[in-house]
């Protein structure tokens, strides 16, 4: 690709970096903590449509980490077969051709912290069994997430990776990520930019690099949050996007 076709976010040079006015665009838009976002993903097979979405409160936001919150409880949108039955039941060879629809649901599980520095191709996910006894980071390979006055959107890449208290870690959802391919959610390039993605995450893993090393595990969340609202156009399309 030429230089003179390269495709730039709003506020970013040809080489991604960030304009002076872009940095301080997003300085100024920073989300206070305890303040009530939305986390949302596109649908692999119709970009232009939203079928997740959690209600989370900011846990920091700086020009190097987004942390949030999903507390207990909370009221999240997730999408199911047309009949209503969980995606999860559907077989493989079916589970992304059946036609789908998105229903309301509630997170019953514990909490989960969610990590996301500007610009990765993943975020980190930390989760506690009952008792605060930490289980495990996830990392969740998706589209760099694109934030707006109301939260951030990104999109799912199917493959994932697991990492250990014991810092062993291993690949995750990898017949999801193939079935994804042969149903042509995503060309070959995509899917080799998604494993590359992979490989760069497991190298931080392997060096032990923030946000593993930052002792995340140890946060709590502020006893005097309440459990944040799912409004009822949580799908509603940005008004802008930033970078």
């Amino acid at each position: 690709m030429t230089a003179d076709t390269v495709d730039t976010r709003e506020g970013e040079t040809a080489g991604g970096r960030r304009t002076p006015a872009a940095r301080r665009a997003a300085d100024r838009a920073r989300w206070a903590p305890g303040e009530h976002i939305l986390w949302r993903y596109r649908d692999n097979a119709d970009p232009g449509r939203f079928h997740i979405c959690r209600p989370m409160t900011v846990v920091q936001d700086t020009a190097d980490l987004l942390a949030v919150w999903m507390a207990p409880g909370t009221a999240v949108v997730k999408p199911v077969l047309a009949d209503g039955t969980p995606v999860h039941r559907e077989p493989l060879s079916t589970r992304y051709t059946k036609p789908r629809r998105t229903a309301r649901d509630q997170w019953f599980g514990t909490g989960v912290l969610k990590l996301a520095r500007p610009g990765d191709p993943w975020s980190v996910w930390l989760f506690w069994e009952r008792g605060w006894q930490f289980k495990n980071w996830y990392v969740n390979l998706e589209e760099p997430r694109r934030r707006w006055a109301g939260g951030i959107d990104s999109e799912d890449h199917f493959l994932d990776i697991c990492v250990y208290p014991d810092r062993h870690w291993e690949w995750r959802d990898e017949d999801e990520f193939a079935q994804a391919q042969r149903d042509g959610l995503m060309t070959d390039a995509q899917a080799a930019e998604v494993r590359s993605a992979g490989r760069a995450a497991i190298a931080q893993i392997s060096a032990w690099r923030a946000p593993f090393a930052d002792a995340w595990e140890d946060w709590r969340p502020d006893p005097a949050w309440g459990v944040p609202r799912l409004p009822e156009d949580w799908d509603r399309a940005p008004e802008r996007l930033q970078a």
